[in-house]
C-alpha cells in the first residue's frame, strides 16, 4: 500500500509574493519541490525569471506588479484565474523592513511600510479568496510576519506596528473564512540572512549587529529554515491549523 506524502501540493497552485529573492524565493523553491504549481509575483521580471530557473517544476507563471498599486491587485488576480484556473493558496512574503528611530519615523515612511506589509497583503487575500478564484474545497493563506510583532525592539516602531497589524487581522480573517475551509495563518521568523535584513542592519554599528546576533541561541536563520515552516502551514494535509502564528526564531523569544 502506497503511503500518502505528509506534504503534497500536486494539483495545487500557490501565489507567492516577494518571490524574486530571499524568503519568498526559498518558499517558491520548496513548494515546487513538493509538487505545487506556482505564481510568482514581484516587481522585477528578470529576478523572477532567475527564481523560475531554480524551480523543480515547469508549472509556473509570473506576475510583474508593484504592490503599492493596490487597485491593480484584484484585476491581475482575476485575469490570472481565468488563464490558469483555480488558485489553492497565497503566501504573502513581500515586505518592507527598515530600522529607524522614532525621530526619523515620518508618516510617509510609515505609510509606505503599511502599504506593502498590511494593505497589499489583505487585498491579495481578498482577491485570492473570491469564490470564483479559490475552489469550493477551500485553501490556505499564509502571511510572513515577524517576531517584531511579538516583542519590542529599538528602531522597529513602524515595522513592529505593521507586522502586529497583520497578525491581528489574520486571527479575524481565519474565523471569518473557516466556514469555507480556508485556513489563514502567520509565520513569524526572527533574524534571517537576506538582502533586505542586511540592508536594514547596515544602519547599525558592528557591535550592535553582533549583540543582536548573539541573542539567538541557535544562531541566525536562513531563508530555507523559513521556507520549510511555510510549506508546513500551507500544506493541504494540515487542514486543522488556522488562526495561529508559528514562531521560528532559533529560540530568541524563549528567553
Amino acid at each position: 500500500m502506497k503511503q500518502e506524502a505528509f506534504v503534497d501540493f500536486h494539483g495545487k497552485k500557490i501565489l507567492v509574493t516577494g518571490a524574486s529573492s530571499g524568503i519568498g524565493r526559498a518558499i517558491s523553491i520548496e513548494l515546487s519541490r513538493r509538487g505545487a504549481g506556482l505564481v510568482l509575483l514581484g516587481r522585477d521580471r528578470d529576478r523572477l525569471s532567475k527564481t523560475v530557473e531554480l524551480l523543480s517544476s515547469a508549472d509556473c507563471h509570473i506576475i510583474c506588479l508593484d504592490l503599492k498599486e493596490h487597485s491593480s491587485i484584484l484585476p491581475k488576480i482575476m485575469e490570472l484565474s481565468q488563464d490558469i484556473g483555480r488558485i489553492y493558496g497565497l503566501c504573502h512574503s513581500a515586505g518592507i523592513e527598515e530600522t529607524r528611530p522614532l525621530s526619523s519615523c515620518k508618516p510617509e515612511r510609515f505609510k509606505a511600510m503599511l502599504d506593502i506589509n498590511v494593505i497589499a497583503g489583505i487585498e491579495l487575500a481578498r482577491a485570492v479568496c473570491r469564490r470564483d478564484v479559490m475552489g469550493e474545497a477551500g485553501g490556505s493563506v499564509l502571511f510572513i510576519s515577524s517576531i517584531s510583532a511579538l516583542i519590542g525592539m529599538p528602531g522597529h516602531i513602524a515595522y513592529s506596528a505593521s507586522k502586529g497589524a497583520i497578525s491581528a487581522a489574520v486571527r479575524s480573517m481565519a474565523l471569518e473564512l473557516a466556514r469555507r475551509k480556508i485556513r489563514v495563518n502567520t509565520l513569524s521568523p526572527g533574524l534571517v540572512r537576506t538582502q533586505m535584513t542586511t540592508t536594514s542592519l547596515s544602519m547599525l554599528s558592528e557591535q550592535q549587529i553582533k549583540d543582536i546576533e548573539a541573542g539567538f541561541p541557535l544562531g541566525v536563520g536562513s531563508p530555507e529554515d523559513v521556507a520549510r515552516a511555510a510549506v508546513f502551514l500551507l500544506a493541504p494535509q494540515n487542514s486543522w491549523i488556522t488562526g495561529t502564528d508559528l514562531v521560528i526564531d532559533g529560540g530568541y523569544t524563549a528567553q
